[in-house]
Order: C-alpha cells, then structure tokens, then sequence
C-alpha cells in the first residue's frame, strides 16, 4: 500500500492543450477532468484543490498573449459553497491575518447567527470476519422508523486475505459497498459523499440529497498501527467535513486483538490521535486532527474485553440480563474511567449482550476450541455539544456482528444573519489603526533537550502573549541557505498561527530522532543544536535557541560500525565513535555480527519459534524503548519485554541501518537475477563479510520459524514480504514490480535446504 511518497510511481504523463476542460460532476463525490487522451475522477478534497490549481497555472500559462486567463476563475471549483459576496470573499484563506481576524470575531459572535437544528446521524459498525454479504443489511440500516440524515457505515476485517493486506486490493469493497447501497432506507434518496478503505478497515458516508448542497470540505485521511506502526491490518479510517457551521469527524478504527492487550489499544487510540491528520483548504495552514472539530463520532472493533471474569460467569450475568454488573468488569469502561483513552467522550448505555464471538451463521457463542469470553469489542462513542443519542443497540438477526446507530443535535447556519454579522465585523477591522505594530512576550527563549534517544518523543512549551495593540500572526521562518525553519529532527507545533490581542499560545516544540536523523547523531557528525526565528507579520523577529544531548544508538548505526564494537554503543566515547564510522578497517578482528541483532534473534529463537503471530501482531512501544535501551547500554544482561516486542525491535533495527543488509550497490543486480536461485546464492557470497554474515544469520533463522509455521502461522510469502523490503532496499524509488523481485530473490534463502 502507499505508505510514503515513495510508493506511489509515475505512470505516464499527458501534455494539456488549450481545449481541455475541468468540470464538476453529477455525484457530489467527484471532479472530472477530461482531455481527449483520458478522464480522471478526483475525489473532493484539499489534495484535488491542490492538484487542480496546479494545472490551471500550467493551463493558463499556455498562452503568451494572456487571451484565456480571463475565464480562469470558472475553469476550477472548489467543494466548498462558491462564494457570493463579497464579504464571503474576504474571508478565503489567502487573505491571511485579516482572514484569521474576522474568523475570531465571528467564533465570538457565534450565537447571533447561528440556531441548533435537529439531524439524524445513523452510525454503524460491523466486524464482519472477511465474509462476503450473505443476507440483506436491511434489518440494520433500515431499523429506524424515519430515514436517518446521513449514514456513517464502518467495516473492520473485510478480506482477511494476504493480498489485501500487502497490496490493498480487494473485491469485497465493491460487494459490501453494495450491499449497504441496496440496504439505506427506503423513504429517502441518499448520495454517496465518501468511501475510504484501509485493507479491510471502511468506512462509507451517506447524506440525504437535500442535505447534500450544506456538505463542505470533505477530506478522508488513514492510519495504520500494525507491525512497525505501517500495516494496516489494524488501524483506522476517518472522513471530516463541514454541515452548516459545524466540523465533524467521522472515526472508524480497527484496535490490536487479544483479551490481554488492552495497553496495546491505548496505544493504538493515541497513535490514531496523533498521526491521523486533515490537510487544510489553505495549504500554508497546519493540518487539522480529530480533537480538532465540533463533533467527533468514533465507532469501530474496539477490541477492549471483559476481564477478571471467566467464560462461565460472563455467560451466567448474560443469561440473566446483568448487563450494569458485566459493564462493570469492561475494559474500555475502566480504561476511560482512568483517562487512559476517549478523554472527554461519552458512550451510551449498553443494554445489549456482547458482540463478541459468535460461532459463523448462528447465535451461539464461540464454541471453538478458544472458546472466546464474550465481549462488547463493537462501540460507539461520541464527542461534543448538543448531541443526543435514541438508540445503541445490537442486531442479532446479522449473524457475524452489530452494529449500533446513533443520533445527533448539531448547529445550522442562519445565512442572512450571518451575512450581517460578517459585514459589520468587517467594518470594524477596517477602522483599526494600522500604525499600531504587533509584539509578543515570550515564556522562554532558550530550550535545553536533556539525553535524547532514539525514537523517543521530546517536548517542551513555549507560551506566547500578545501585549501589544492588535491582533497578529506568527510565523518559524527559514534562516538564510537553509531549506526548513528548523533541522529535521526538530518540530514546532503549530508553526504559525494567529494571536487575538490579549490572547496567547501555546507551541510545543518537539525532538524526535527517527532513522533518517539518526546516523549523523550517532557519528557525532550532527548535533541537537538549532536557532528558531520566530517571525511576526508587520513585527519583528524572536530567536530561541534549542540545544540538547543525543543518547548515540545501535538504530540508526552501521552494520559495519557495529561489528567494530565489542561494548555497548553508550559505554563509548563520542571520538571512538567519530574514529570507528571514518575508519575503514579496525586493527582488532571485529565481530561476525553485531552483538544487538545476536541478542534480538537470540532471543526470539529461544523464546518465540512457536509464537502465534509472530512478525505480524506489533508490541508495545514503552517496550520497545525498554529493548533500544537495553541494547545500547547492556543493561539488564537479557532483553525485556514481549515477543511480539523483540520482533518489531529486530524489524526497526534492519529498518534504521543506514546502509541496508544487501548494499545498496548490488539492489539492481539482485533485481535483474531474482528468479535465478544459484545466481542469488553468488551475489550474497560477494557481500562485504559483515553483510553476508548478517544475511545468512537472518536467513537461517527464518528458516527455523519456518519449520513451526503450523504453530507461528507463518509461510513463505508473509516472511518474504515483511523481510525482502528491509533486506534489499532501493537507493531510489522502488515501484511494486521491484517489490515483487525482491520478494523472489529473497524466497530462495528461505526454502529449507538453503546455505
């Protein structure tokens, strides 16, 4: 799947003449954009608006005399209302402070143009276990007795099969897709506004046809928390757009399984929280996240179980109806007492038996040899104001799942008293002095960084006061020769933005070392060293220096610089490590492999060989950092944490070397000989010694994991798949046929027999 910019590839590339046109289509869904070589349909959004404002410029750059630029402004439309007067016009984003001046002015003023109106939202979730539709969806989607306003439809486990999860691609979006279509009530007509997938995480956003022409910056965004925090096996999808006057979010997510993994969940939620992120209609603006709209609607598998109960007592509260008593015992319901998760959110009363496990076809509970403890995995939740919830409930009549709908108070515009609100605001602003130069206090100016580490989040506040006369806009602005406002390891958050007078900010300033930062730490070669110039229109500039200590890691550090170490990476000094990546060759016999992958692999062989899911189901992060610290400092003498935990370390260590296991100088020769095993077997004989030896080693203990697939559920495929992108990385852009190729060059190590 697209994971980063680097997934996707350049086709083909169409040369645009002067006839071509741009043009809005029937469904409130798509763009279309037409020449005579090809048509393309483009989904609403920022990223459309982005593209489709590229090509007008090329457009209208094609004519020397300027003859066509006059009709610009009717070639592209935007998905947000076209604006009708001229105060409407003031207000889009280019317009900058002002724009951010009257948007403020008018969020005060909120209650003199605005009136709460009544709307149904029916939300739905339904794990349904890679199954095709077998029955109609009628008695969920249609259950309310008047037709709902919009439908927001959430799927989880829609094709368990491997190609969808390694390549994205399934037929069963078009088949539930249409089984939700046949299933909408009957009494209304609904458009489609948005689908968006995650392997088999969906979610599908109806509106009524009425309600259509209010619907307004629609975006979809995902995020998957799998193996390595990418896979998208679990995870989540989400939609945001504007009704009338107010920014909902629509949240489907797929949490990590298992009765014990309840930290692992927490760890999904904020992981979802944090790198699930909206682009906004003015490019320049900083995304926008979930917790950053009016009303937030979450359903989903949230997977939290029923603990400290056995089968039987569960069963037994069942049976009687006890549902307040078995509740009580509910993982997410504890989890959100202690503010673990869903801060600030509220879920309905649950009068409905569990959710989870039914056996296939029936409603019998799970008699498999798990024999699964029953549990409500399947929620729905709610965040914000003047919401009202007339039914949760679950559907017994669907025999793989539930799901459970829920409805909603949110606010309507009244345009004409919008209109004078807007205009009188307008008018006040235009009187302000304009001599009047805009400063700010700040809380501190210098930011101290203490023992950074690798892949671990620093960050400290800094607090902004507007004591001056007029409101203002702030800005990081880049230093001279430099490409960024501030080095890559370095973040300001948000890094521009709008004061009131009187008004403050607060910005969190953010140290995070990832794998592309990390080796020039390691090496000494770069430091935590960085001045910020904080900039503020019409104003002057502030400067805060950010300095800090980098803890020197094995991620991020060199097969060959690791095999040279005999101690741990932190018991060294940094001119022994400066010494050890410029010099080619120690003079002491250096290691057959570096020491941190012999514990890694030590241990899963010891310990992991049979783990169920193992390379597949992602750990813990606090335990993953418990392992880097292990690693580096030697401290204790045998690795802590989970083995699903020492699996996903092993994978970001292979993931953070800077040079890959198979050097980037032999990628296109393993390419062009992939299918030819005896030829692959020679290549990785040429390796530099420590290379080969890492290969071989990871090699041959695949293989061994291999003998307990039928325990491990591992097979050729999914090892080749997770390990040949990590083992054979391109220097450059690596298209899905390159992928394919490594994958076979890499299967050949794996057959049992192999040296």
């Amino acid at each position: 799947m697209a994971i980063t910019a680097d997934d996707v590839s350049l086709e083909d590339i169409i040369p645009i003449s002067l006839d071509f046109a741009v043009v809005e289509g029937e469904l409130l869904s798509y763009f279309y954009f037409q020449t005579e070589e090809l048509e393309l349909r483009l989904p609403f959004g920022s990223h459309t608006r982005l593209f489709l404002s590229e090509v007008n410029r090329a457009w209208s750059g094609r004519s020397a005399l300027g003859d066509v630029r006059e009709d610009r402004h009717d070639l592209v439309r935007s998905s947000s209302h076209t604006p009708s007067n001229k105060a409407q016009i003031l207000a889009m984003p280019q317009f900058g402070l002002r724009d951010n001046l009257i948007r403020c002015e008018l969020l005060k003023n909120e209650d003199l143009y605005t009136y709460p109106e009544d709307f149904s939202f029916f939300l739905g979730t339904y794990n349904v276990n890679g199954q095709t539709p077998k029955e109609s969806l009628h008695p969920w989607l249609s259950c309310t007795l008047n037709p709902p306003d919009m439908y927001c439809i959430g799927f989880q486990e829609l094709d368990l099969s491997k190609e969808a999860f390694f390549f994205n691609d399934t037929p069963k979006e078009l088949e539930w897709t249409k089984a939700v279509s046949e299933a909408l009530h009957p009494d209304a007509k609904y458009a489609l506004v948005k689908l968006v997938r995650l392997v088999g995480i969906m979610l599908i956003f109806y509106v009524k046809k009425e309600h259509a022409e209010f619907i307004s910056d629609v975006e979809a965004e995902t995020v998957g928390t799998g193996i390595m925090g990418r896979m998208g096996n679990k995870g989540a999808v989400a939609v945001r757009f504007r009704f009338h006057n107010s920014d909902i979010c629509v949240v489907n997510s797929h949490l990590a399984a298992h009765i014990e993994e309840y930290e692992r969940r927490n760890q999904d939620y904020k992981e979802i929280c944090s790198r699930l992120q909206f682009r906004q209609l003015d490019p320049s603006q900083p995304p926008l996240t979930i917790m950053k709209h009016d009303v937030i609607l979450w359903i989903g598998d949230l997977n939290y179980r029923i603990s400290e109960l056995d089968v039987s007592n569960v069963k037994e509260l069942i049976g009687k109806k006890d549902f307040e008593t078995l509740y009580s015992y509910d993982q997410l319901k504890r989890q959100i007492n202690e503010e673990a998760v869903f801060v600030g959110f509220v879920e309905g009363d649950i009068a409905f038996q569990p959710t989870y496990k039914y056996d296939t076809g029936s409603d019998k509970w799970d008699t498999s040899e798990k024999c699964r403890v029953p549990a409500w995995c399947d929620r729905i939740l709610w965040r914000g104001k003047n919401i009202v919830q007339q039914h949760y409930q679950s559907h017994m009549a669907l025999k793989t799942s539930d799901h459970k709908p829920v409805s909603s108070l949110i606010k309507r515009v009244n345009p004409e008293a919008y209109k004078k609100t807007f205009e009188e605001i307008v008018r006040n602003i235009d009187k302000m002095e304009n001599e009047c130069i805009p400063s700010v206090t700040l809380s501190k100016r210098e930011f101290h960084f203490k023992d950074v580490k690798y892949m671990q989040h620093h960050a400290q506040t800094l607090s902004l006061f507007n004591d001056g006369q007029v409101p203002c806009q702030f800005e990081f602005i880049q230093k001279p020769n430099e490409p960024t406002y501030c080095k890559p390891w370095l973040t300001a958050n948000p890094p521009k933005g709008f004061i009131a007078q009187g008004g403050s900010v607060d910005i969190e300033l953010e140290v995070f070392v990832n794998r592309s930062t990390a080796p020039e730490l390691n090496s000494g070669k770069e430091q935590i060293e960085d001045i910020l110039v904080l900039h503020l229109e019409r104003g002057k500039d502030y400067f805060i220096s950010v300095i800090g200590n980098y803890l020197p890691s094995c991620y991020g550090s060199s097969i060959h610089s690791l095999c040279q170490l005999r101690e741990p990476i932190q018991d060294m000094s940094q001119e022994t490590l400066r010494e050890v990546v410029s010099a080619p060759i120690n003079t002491e016999k250096p290691l057959d492999i570096p020491k941190e992958l012999w514990m890694m692999v030590d241990h899963l062989f010891r310990n992991a060989l049979k783990q169920e899911d193992i390379f597949q189901q992602p750990g813990l992060r606090s335990e993953f950092a418990e392992i880097r610290d292990c690693l580096d400092t030697g401290i204790p003498d045998s690795l802590p944490g989970s083995n699903h935990s020492v699996a996903e370390a092993l994978l970001l260590f292979l993931d953070a070397l800077p040079e890959p296991v198979v050097p980037y100088s032999f990628y296109q020769q393993c390419l062009e000989i992939c299918s030819n095993a005896s030829q692959c077997e020679k290549v990785i004989s040429m390796l530099p010694q420590c290379h080969k030896n890492v290969f071989n080693y990871l090699a041959a203990f695949l293989r061994e994991l291999l003998k307990n697939s039928a325990s491990n559920r591992l097979d050729v495929n999914i090892l080749a798949t997770i390990f040949a992108s990590l083992l054979l990385r391109s220097p450059t852009k690596q298209d899905l046929a390159e992928k394919r190729k490594t994958q076979e060059f890499f299967q050949h190590f794996l057959a049992q027999g192999s040296s």
